[in-house]
């Protein structure tokens, strides 16, 4: 199979040679270099360069040679840490030095954290006595096993010219073509990851989806990856490796993903890593086994602070069908295995973490229905746009990628046209402790009541589809914040940018709770006014099921009239009467020009802008009314009158 070409883009690799001194390190270099063996060397070689095609993959190396002297040691450090990878030499005829590499180098190595492959060469193997033979794979296999950062070891003698050039080869390839992402050596398995990137592959050149291979998607296949077709007899050889030790690696209609996945493995253990780092970066994969940036549109995702991003109709509907092609049994009720194969495709399932986590509701039977994954899609759309684009395009996304998300418009244009076209709404959620915010949140995810108390510590997010008259149906999303997080929230300018709306929740049984709710109403009001993101806000009551305090309907009708908002709604989440919040959320962060708070402070500023404004009419009116000659007179007068507002409003503030 035809070798890739200088892979990842690799401008050069840098080999730093390392060990304890007299090891051989120097003649190792010269003899690699020259190909001869040098009767005198210097003590320390200047970098050595080795030409582009000193081996097939046609990547320059410069080898660095470095001193073991302890007044060299900070020299070594900087080498060390500027490596791509370490040969760590020790001499064959002289026992310690072997010892020194676990005593020594390699936790020296590690103190660094110097993170490269590690080939480890026993040198002047000519010197070593006949009578002391030991194999190299029993010298080395403890080492090995306690430091997993060697990738392979190698004897070598440059006076004989035995595996000279090997040495660099390995070294190289380590870097190239490196083991640890691809192969698990204790297991002698084939890592997740790499597992997932291979499925994914070998979906993408199944064209007729039917589970195999065939002879055409084989040769396909060959041709996509090493520009260089299979004769019949090579594919007849290929299905017969792999049957006679996988019978179930071929069936009738070709080679089956297990067969596939067999391959690779036996490829790897037969020291063929560039076969399967060829493939997989010929589909975009990275050293981490993760599509590379560039196939990942992150430019369509810019937007200002107040506008969000959403799938777009494409998109969701291209989710329907992966969810009905997974939900195999057809009972809208998608298994967390079920979910696990969906994302089998991708590095790692990007919902087994937070925020993602339990943050949609789960069905009777502990899955998601197919609002619940849609709901999940549009979180991680709206909170992480480039990683649901990533996930797309791993799980098999055919079109344009960017074709599957929109961004909205900005929220002060919707408030100025006074609807919202938005599908997916993000409501902030504050209170005291204890008011029933996490309660109002469990029973939003369908979740049963419960007394038990457990303070909320960070942010948690829940989402979910709210239908609305008409059959509409909209996607909400509610972000708990902790009352000791606010302050933090609050020390952003854009924090309320991304807020569509907010919920004040306080226990209506507790003066103490409706305070502070009201404190922090006052907060989120005034931050919203002095950074231009005012934001709709609703007040609930929750736990009406308990008797309120005795000033709660004056307190809350004098509250509500003195910032122009409604009432405060009344739910109990015990007795399982919710008032319709949900529905009443949704529609005012529809309408993002009503129920909008307005503080004391907010109400004197646009006092003052209008009579500003007022004056700066009737000044201009008059200058039409005066001669010409009298113009510079009455400008003059115009900026007086403003310096004169302008002096008032600071003084206001002040």
């Amino acid at each position: 199979m035809a070798k890739s070409s200088n892979p990842e883009g690799k401008p050069g690799v840098r080999i730093v040679v390392a060990g304890d001194r007299g090891t051989g390190k120097s003649s190792l270099i010269v003899t690699a270099a020259a190909e001869t063996f040098p009767t005198n060397v210097l003590r320390l070689l200047p970098p050595t360069r080795l030409p582009e095609d000193f081996y097939p993959d046609r990547v320059p190396i410069t080898i660095i040679d470095t001193s073991a002297n302890p007044e060299d040691r900070g020299k070594l450090a900087e080498e060390l840490k500027r490596a791509d990878a370490l040969v760590l030499t020790y001499a064959c005829d002289q026992p310690e030095t072997l010892n020194r590499l676990s005593t020594y180098w390699l936790p020296e190595l590690r103190q660094l954290e110097v993170k490269v492959p590690v080939i480890v060469v026993g040198c002047k193997l000519d010197l070593r006595d006949d009578q002391q033979q030991v194999s190299l794979e029993q010298v080395m296999s403890p080492i090995m096993q306690q430091f997993r950062e060697i990738e392979t070891c190698i004897e070598c003698s440059a006076y004989k010219h035995i595996q000279i050039p090997e040495v660099f080869y390995y070294a190289q390839k380590a870097v190239l073509h490196p083991t640890g992402p691809l192969f698990d050596q204790e297991s002698q398995t084939l890592k997740p990851r790499c597992v997932r990137a291979l499925k994914r592959i070998f979906i993408l050149c199944d064209h007729d989806r039917d589970g195999a291979l065939s002879d055409a998607e084989l040769n396909d296949f060959q041709v996509k990856c090493f520009n260089a077709p299979l004769q019949p007899s090579e594919i007849v050889g290929v299905k017969r490796v792999v049957q006679d030790k996988m019978v179930e690696g071929v069936n009738e209609r070709g080679l089956t993903l297990t067969g596939f996945l067999f391959l690779h493995a036996l490829f790897i253990e037969k020291g063929r890593l560039e076969t399967t780092w060829t493939v997989l970066r010929k589909f975009g994969y990275n050293n981490d086994i993760k599509l590379s940036d560039d196939l990942i549109p992150h430019s369509s995702v810019k937007r200002a602070p107040d506008q969000s991003v959403e799938l777009t109709n494409e998109a969701i509907e291209y989710l329907r069908g992966i969810y009905e092609l997974f939900d195999g049994d057809l009972d809208n009720n998608l298994r967390p295995v079920e979910v696990e194969d969906v994302f089998s495709t991708a590095p790692d399932s990007p919902w087994n973490d937070v925020p993602y986590k339990d943050a949609a509701e789960k069905t009777a039977l502990g899955g998601l229905s197919l609002d619940a994954f849609l709901s999940e899609w549009a979180l991680m759309t709206l909170l992480d746009p480039a990683r649901s684009l990533e996930n797309l395009i791993y799980i098999g996304y055919p079109g344009d990628p960017s074709s599957a998300i929109r961004v909205t418009k900005r929220r002060r244009l919707d408030r100025k046209k006074q609807q919202s076209e938005r599908n997916v709404f993000q409501c902030f959620v504050f209170g005291p402790a204890n008011a029933g915010k996490s309660v109002l949140i469990n029973s939003f995810l369908g979740r049963p009541y419960s007394d038990t108390y457990s303070p909320t510590i960070d942010d948690r997010y829940a989402v979910n589809v709210v239908e609305l008259p008409g059959g509409i149906k909209k996607t909400l999303v509610l972000r708990e914040i902790p009352e000791d997080g606010v302050a933090k929230l609050l020390s952003s300018k854009d924090s309320l940018a991304v807020c569509d709306i907010a919920v004040f929740v306080h226990d209506s049984s507790d003066e103490s709770s409706w305070k502070r709710a009201t404190e922090l109403l006052m907060d989120v009001a005034g931050h919203g006014e002095d950074t231009g993101y005012e934001v709709p806000c609703l007040i609930v009551a929750a736990k009406d099921d308990l008797d309120s305090f005795p000033t709660a309907i004056q307190d809350s009708t004098r509250v509500s009239q003195d910032m122009g908002i409604e009432a405060p709604i009344p739910i109990s989440s015990k007795l399982s009467d919710f008032n319709n919040i949900f529905r009443r959320i949704v529609n005012a962060a529809e309408h993002p020009h009503l129920s909008i708070p307005e503080t004391e402070a907010g109400r004197s500023r646009k006092q003052y802008h209008r009579l500003i404004n007022r004056s700066l009419m009737f000044v201009s009116g008059t200058l039409i009314v005066w001669h010409p000659t009298t113009v510079s007179f009455l400008m003059h007068l115009e900026l007086r009158v403003l310096e004169t507002w302008f002096a008032m409003v600071r003084f206001s503030y002040d």
